[in-house]
């Protein structure tokens, strides 16, 4: 079978749960009488959940170049790899829920839990369709440079990684746990360049 559903899928999932993640930002209902401090004042209060939406999207959007990335060396798919897909994508729709709880609750260790469990499975079931996937080239192609699958679980690496450190640190400091998770583009980005780099050199 080939990719293409699989894609399409992915591309109309990811657009809506990105979508979705503008929920979570709501004011309380206008009245009359509102000065141009009051405004300021209520936005200011709307500050963690600007950061939450904003961090959530971008962890989206990193699964979801992470998932392009792969899906353009997998060249054929199987019921397996469907299934692993699906449900991978079952918990990308859980990230607006996820970060609606951690702006409600945000000085609450389990709601930080929570959300950094979210981020932790999806990192694992995508590392996971890429270790099935690359096996013995099952899905992918041939000529596939083992150093750029290799990159590939490194990088799986790093978001799970990071997500437990977010998980563990929620309980002593529920604030500082939301900016763990700017590690993963970070250190991410340095593997994709070493890698490239790597590459590079044998050109």
């Amino acid at each position: 079978m080939t990719t293409h559903r699989i894609e399409a899928l992915t591309d109309g999932v990811f657009a809506i749960a990105m979508t979705l993640l503008v929920l979570n930002l709501a004011l309380p209902e206008a009245r009359l009488g509102l000065t141009h401090a009051d405004l300021i004042t209520l936005l200011s209060g709307q500050t963690d959940k600007f950061f939450n939406y904003a961090l959530s999207f971008i962890l989206l959007a990193i699964f979801w170049i992470r998932h392009h990335q792969q899906s353009h060396y997998v060249k054929k798919t199987d019921m397996a790899y469907l299934w692993m897909n699906i449900i991978f994508l079952m918990f990308i729709v859980l990230i607006p829920f996820s970060t609606s709880l951690i702006g409600d609750y945000s000085n609450e260790p389990l709601a930080h839990v929570f959300f950094g469990s979210n981020i932790l499975i999806l990192g694992t079931l995508l590392m996971l369709n890429w270790h099935y996937a690359t096996g013995h080239n099952r899905l992918i192609v041939h000529d596939v440079d083992p150093r750029i699958v290799s990159s590939s679980r490194k990088r799986g690496l790093v978001t799970i990684t990071v997500s437990i450190l977010a998980i563990g640190i929620a309980f002593l400091n529920t604030d500082i746990s939301n900016y763990i998770y700017l590690l993963i583009p970070i250190l991410q980005e340095v593997i994709r360049r070493r890698s490239r780099k790597s590459l590079a050199n044998d050109l």
